[in-house]
């Protein structure tokens, strides 16, 4: 089994990214956060991978820290969720998200990942409340207090929780309202169709 990867990123592609390492382009699957997060073309890369052989294909998905990949391999222990899914719930919450919602039982907002229904969220936190050590559920309590002060006009957090109604996942909504120019100085629904125009 190949533990980490390291090599120059040669291409990104939603989806995807070929690393070259000893003269070899290995096509490596990863989520949409991990990409974002990648350094440039033809910069050095290091990705924790973890390799899923089926009878039909062999695919090498890949993570920029261990904790990531750690989260991965728990989840795709839940029956119903295989490694699509995985990346789905890692593409749109972050490490610390994710265990706060297992510990938390917040099915709700698990399910609002790619591929994720209801019931396979409940499983998901049924088998893996477990598996979360003690010690840092206590550093998670504070988590949606943190999150919500990140803005710091109510019109900003009035525009997440809006994107929120309409589907968009808690960390896909805060990254598209900071990313609105002067929204300290915008109305909500100016805000709302700001962050509507990142997103699409």
């Amino acid at each position: 089994m190949i533990g980490y990867l390291k090599g120059t990123l040669e291409e990104s592609r939603p989806g995807a990214i070929i690393v070259e390492t000893g003269g070899f382009g290995i096509r490596v699957l990863v989520s949409e956060t991990t990409r974002e997060n990648l350094p440039g073309i033809g910069e050095d890369v290091k990705l924790y991978t973890h390799m899923n052989v089926r009878e039909d294909d062999i695919s090498l998905f890949g993570f920029l820290k261990r904790d990531e990949l750690d989260m991965f391999d728990l989840l795709i222990t839940v029956n119903g969720v295989g490694p699509k899914g995985a990346m789905g719930i890692l593409g749109i919450f972050s490490v610390s998200d994710i265990k706060y919602f297992i510990v938390t039982a917040s099915s709700d907002k698990l399910s609002k990942a790619p591929g994720i229904g209801k019931k396979t969220a409940e499983r998901i936190i049924i088998d893996l409340k477990d598996k979360i050590p003690s010690d840092e559920i206590v550093t998670l309590s504070d988590l949606e207090a943190d999150s919500s002060a990140a803005f710091s006009s109510v019109a900003a957090k009035d525009a997440v929780e809006a994107l929120v109604a309409l589907g968009y996942a808690d960390r896909e909504a805060r990254r598209a309202v900071s990313n609105v120019s002067n929204a300290d100085s915008m109305d909500a629904n100016d805000i709302l169709k700001a962050a509507l125009q990142y997103l699409f």
